[in-house]
């Protein structure tokens, strides 16, 4: 992601540019126009597509960092105002990270742009370029945290911030995470933004990162798998285990099978500090040597679709690259991405000895083939050994090569389990061969080699999630060898191309098909060989549209929010079960039994058994059981009941203090103000005299009031 003029322009072909300025407007959205994660406040306005003169626009809230999102073939740019009333330079909004095409995190029809660090600002302009029919803005302020950040090493890892310690907020994530089957390659990016923050500040980015990724752009979690800050502190990212192939979103068409780090900050005319440096290299020297990976090697990759490697196009890649590499886009910015052949070279240096690219060939019952690299020449030995942990076969030498054949006629058929090892300094490579037949007869000769040396299908069951999408199935395919590939499902192609050896990731949306179970078949063709290979795909529509109204309640009897409603949808009449669950525990079945077709609405009291549940974080659950499957939705609520705290810092400047987000509302001198701010202290937005007089009082989200305070 980079912020560099020219990134996604209009086409020079264009006859005419057009430029505006604009300013933003609160207007009905179909999105809440304000979300609170944790500790992150996120205000969302659509903005104006008049002409209008320059002139300073008053944010809706202070915020600390900006994302755009727009549709149209044009480019929009943005400054903003700080605190000390100077405006900063014009920035290019730019777009280029993201799911792949047909992904379920997808947001079609719409440009998600990059979420940009501002540091404090209260005013903002924007400015369009070539055409541009829609433009909305997500302003967030991410609440920096007291206290120390803590660095863990988990599996060897280089020191790290968990998710835990940097305060993800896991309740927003939005589905479990997809696994590749290996690691092909480490992408760099840039976050773009300022590279002005302090080490306190790095972890709210993050945390903003999280909310605006999930909550705006709709994806499953936070894009990145890793994060660096510019002081060297490496943050978790993407959950789902950090030495294990977690894909990403963050570089569209290339997210399967690659680990994306994030340097925070902007390195397009500015080079990463010694530290974030250093730190970068230490990430990659561990996570490439946990894949077996040379940081010095070249990979071959296949697209799944971007602006500048349409799907099916095979690329050749470092192994280290930058995103610039792999899409339409300056990131991770012209100064970090000179340093990319010295990075390469230094991570090759770091944690020698090591080893590169296991490979195992041939089957149980005749010649197995063992073949690794070793960084250098060195002693290395392979291990063979059988359920009980018997070693039955074990070759060495004493070279960089390591090539072994296990002659493993009369060894029975497994299973069998292999670890290739160059001593206690070398991270070892293992795996399993065979199959467990215990007196059995020899298996009979292998069978011709397969082309398709592996299909899996993710999820099995489609069905729309709360915002009516969902019915996306990703497909990993593993090619023995290079082959032209199908996919179809029933009498549909979804896709022909040509695709190279190895694992391959592709999503397609099945929103075109009617309910029902599907064959979905892959056949690859080579040499005049065909192999096919087919899984079960069910799409079921019967629940859809589950939501929460309001998002938080307060069951205390005030007459205030004291209740709840949850929504949904079926399509036919199904047994169906509403339950209220805390952490994954049901606390509260509200319903089971049958219901017929069109929306359901239930309402609830929060009460479990005649007593009120305790304040905290839940979620209602709703399954229904349809002649297809059983499907599934949830959506998040809160129960609070404790009344906000609003108390005066300093009552002739408007500094106020909030317990926890809230909205303040009142008279400043007889003039009617309304703001939504985050906890902590701020300053309410005043442009007229100095102040005489003011009585205001706050409203959480659950519609529990303060008490009034006045002043000055």
């Amino acid at each position: 992601m980079s912020a560099k003029p020219g990134a996604g322009t209009v086409p020079a072909s264009r006859a005419v540019y057009a430029q505006r300025i604009l300013t933003a407007a609160a207007v009905a959205l179909v999105l809440p126009a304000t979300a609170r994660a944790g500790n992150v406040t996120m205000v969302v306005r659509d903005v104006s597509l008049g002409p209008r003169a320059l002139q300073s626009v008053e944010a809706p809230i202070q915020f600390d960092m900006l994302g755009l999102h727009w549709q149209g073939s044009g480019a929009v740019s943005y400054r903003t105002r700080g605190l000390s009333g100077r405006w900063g330079a014009w920035t290019l909004a730019d777009a280029d990270a993201g799911p792949d095409p047909g992904s379920p995190e997808s947001h079609p029809g719409w440009h998600d742009g990059n979420l940009d660090w501002t540091g404090p600002r209260t005013r903002v302009q924007f400015r369009t370029t070539g055409r541009v029919t829609r433009l909305r803005a997500y302003y967030l302020w991410s609440r920096v945290v007291a206290g120390p950040v803590r660095r863990l090493a988990i599996a060897g890892s280089p020191a790290l911030v968990t998710r835990a310690q940097w305060q993800a907020d896991e309740k927003i994530v939005r589905a479990k995470p997809l696994y590749a089957p290996v690691l092909k390659l480490a992408i760099v990016h840039h976050t773009a933004g300022s590279n002005d923050y302090t080490p306190a500040q790095s972890a709210a980015i993050v945390r903003g990162i999280e909310a605006y990724h999930v909550e705006a752009n709709g994806w499953n979690d936070i894009g990145y798998n890793f994060l660096v800050d510019r002081y060297g502190t490496i943050y978790e990212g993407r959950a789902g285990g950090i030495a294990r192939n977690v894909i990403g979103a963050h570089s569209l068409g290339f997210n399967a099978g690659t680990v994306g780090i994030a340097l925070i900050g902007n390195f397009d005319r500015t080079p990463p500090p010694p530290a974030m440096e250093a730190a970068l290299v230490r990430l990659l020297a561990w996570r490439l040597d946990v894949a077996h990976l040379d940081p010095m090697s070249r990979v071959v990759y296949t697209s799944g679709g971007n602006a500048k490697f349409h799907a099916g196009t095979v690329v050749t890649l470092n192994a280290i690259s930058g995103h610039r590499d792999t899409g339409p886009t300056d990131c991770p910015g012209n100064d970090a991405y000179a340093l990319l052949p010295s990075i390469r070279a230094r991570v090759e240096r770091t944690g020698l000895p090591k080893l590169y690219s296991p490979a195992v060939a041939g089957t149980v019952g005749g010649d197995v083939r063992f073949q690794a690299r070793l960084s250098g020449p060195r002693p290395w030995t392979v291990t063979v050994a059988d359920a009980s942990g018997t070693v039955v076969a074990r070759g060495s030498g004493d070279s960089k090569l390591v090539d072994w054949t296990w002659r493993s006629a009369g060894a029975g058929a497994g299973p069998f389990t292999w670890t290739i090892a160059a001593g206690n300094d070398v991270l070892p490579a293992s795996g399993s061969l065979g199959r467990k037949a215990a007196g059995a007869p020899p298996p009979p000769p292998p069978p011709p080699v397969s082309l398709l040396a592996g299909l899996t299908v993710s999820p099995a069951v489609l069905t729309p999630n709360a915002s009516g999408t969902g019915l996306t199935a990703a497909i990993d395919v593993t090619l023995a060898r290079p082959a032209a590939l199908t996919v179809s499902i029933g009498k549909r192609t979804l896709l022909a191309t040509s695709a190279a050896a190895g694992d391959d990731h592709f999503e397609f949306d099945l929103s075109g098909l009617p309910d029902g179970k599907y064959a979905l078949t892959v056949a690859a063709t080579a040499n005049g060989a065909t192999s096919t290979s087919t899984v079960s795909v069910v799409i079921d529509r019967t629940l859809s549209g589950l939501t929460a109204t309001p998002a938080a309640f307060s069951p205390n009897g005030d007459g205030s929010q004291d209740t709840i409603s949850f929504g949904f949808t079926l399509a036919r009449a199904v047994p169906v079960q509403v339950t209220v669950q805390r952490a994954g525990t049901v606390v509260a079945t509200l319903f089971s039994g049958q219901l017929g077709p069109g929306a359901q609405t239930i309402g609830w009291d929060g009460t479990a058994a005649g007593s009120r549940l305790p304040d905290g974080e839940y979620a209602v659950v709703v399954t229904a059981t349809s002649p297809l499957a059983t499907v599934s939705l949830l959506a998040p609520f809160a129960i609070d009941t404790v009344a906000p705290s609003l108390s005066v810092a300093n009552g002739a400047a408007l500094q106020l203090q909030l317990s926890e987000p809230a909205t303040v509302s009142g008279q400043v001198d007889g003039q009617p103000v309304s703001v939504a701010e985050p906890a902590g202290t701020f300053t309410l937005p005043w442009t007229g005299p100095p102040v005489t007089s003011f009585s205001l009082q706050a409203e959480d989200a659950a519609g529990n009031l303060s008490a009034p305070v006045t002043g000055p």
